[in-house]
């Protein structure tokens, strides 16, 4: 009997900075797979736009990896992956975000894995802390910073007073940003994201479209000095949490006290943060982008693949979304300098039930900002409030607001 451990066929479909760091990777690592699964992993054959035949491909595999991204021929390829009876391993979070029930109930008819680790947080163990380690627990909350490009621009934009628009153009220079960025600055990259976690933390189908998301673009340098002045950090936030018996998904800018775990992440790092009343809280953090980070994650995924653990389960609950919760902000008001202005404004916020946390005023020659920070209220009511200061004719500018995440966790 031969000792030489018996190939496993891998079919790579996209070979871009993923998928090359994939085909790098593979062959260096092999020796150790084989080791520990008695397989030894061989890229079999690669797909691109110029080369490959995906049916040739597909038959001379025993597992497929994606990572060529969008979802209409990703969708195509992987499905019929599923039903040929091949193991599958992604990094495509819109392919799952958009098509994961489907995706998972075909891979649970054909006794096949579906991995997808790589889709969210790099090579941030996350997916599998939810699927294993915490499965079973009455989870309450995730928090995420879950888009590296976003979180890079924000900590450059604090870092050094640069606009926006600069700290985008270096993000870019730097390979953070891709030419195209709209995805990752628009929130979309990251509302994907947060669909998956919420499925599988709150076992209920969840999907792109039910998370509504905003992006940095809007954010400014000023965001950041007034941000300084109150102790706060400026971060693009996924939040999935349990109000009642319903679901609530979305992203958006948010300003974190120094005390929460997230407010310290900075650069291209990627974090979630999962509550639960059994674990009080636990906070997972790393590499959340680049191609040797995330082919790790994809790597791990095929032992995953070659030793298969259990499936994942087709889900149990249907839980209903909530559109109006309760948060902080900040609100941001460019206002005529001229005596009684603050007392009217607190005057419409106090109508709307909203009260104020604390406040910051600076002249701007001619005119005065207030940056004010606000208790936790029910959205409606305060971009009510927001709405009615707006149209107020000592008020030179659209009022603007962020989130303010105000939970601080201690040892």
């Amino acid at each position: 009997m031969s000792d030489v451990p018996a190939p496993f066929r891998v079919g790579l479909l996209g070979h871009g900075t993923v998928g090359s760091a994939v085909a790098g990777l593979l062959p260096d690592r092999a020796d150790s797979i084989a080791h520990v699964t008695g397989l030894r992993p061989e890229i079999s054959g690669i797909l691109t736009r110029s080369r490959g035949s995906f049916d040739e491909i597909l038959a001379g595999s025993d597992l497929i990896v994606e990572v060529m991204g969008g979802t209409d021929v990703a969708h195509d390829h992987v499905t019929r992956a599923i039903r040929a009876g091949k193991h599958v391993v992604t990094a495509n979070k819109q392919l799952l975000a958009e098509h994961g029930e489907e995706l998972w109930a075909l891979a649970r008819e054909h006794g096949v894995q579906l991995r997808f680790e790589a889709a969210v947080a790099g090579v941030v163990p996350v997916i599998r802390v939810l699927q294993e380690s915490l499965t079973g627990q009455h989870i309450d909350r995730l928090h995420g910073i879950v888009n590296g490009t976003t979180n890079f621009i924000l900590t450059q934009m604090a870092a050094t007073g640069a606009s926006y628009a600069d700290a985008l153009a270096e993000a870019q220079r730097l390979g953070y940003a891709e030419a195209d960025p709209s995805d990752d600055v628009s929130g979309k990259d990251a509302a994907a994201k947060m669909a998956i976690l919420a499925r599988l933390a709150f076992d209920t189908p969840v999907h792109l479209s039910d998370v509504p998301y905003e992006g940095i673009e809007h954010l400014t340098a000023e965001d950041i000095e007034y941000a300084r002045d109150l102790d706060l950090s400026l971060r693009l936030i996924g939040t999935a949490e349990r109000i009642g018996d319903e679901l609530a998904v979305r992203v958006h800018p948010a300003f974190l006290y120094r005390g929460h775990p997230l407010a310290a992440v900075e650069g291209s790092f990627n974090a979630v943060t999962i509550e639960s009343p059994s674990i009080t809280e636990i906070t997972l953090s790393g590499p959340g982008a680049g191609g040797p980070q995330t082919a790790t994650a994809v790597i791990g995924d095929v032992i995953s693949a070659m030793i298969p653990p259990a499936q994942t389960p087709p889900t149990r609950n249907t839980l209903g979304f909530v559109d109006d919760v309760v948060s902080s902000f900040y609100l941001h008001v460019d206002v005529a300098d001229r005596p009684g202005v603050l007392a009217q404004i607190a005057q419409v916020l106090g109508l709307q039930g909203v009260s104020i946390k604390s406040v910051v005023q600076k002249g701007t020659g001619n005119g005065a900002r207030l940056v004010l920070v606000v208790h936790p209220v029910l959205e409606s009511r305060f971009f009510g409030a927001v709405q009615m200061i707006g149209s107020k004719d000592f008020v030179t500018a659209p009022p603007r607001a962020i989130r303010v995440i105000d939970e601080e966790f201690t040892a």
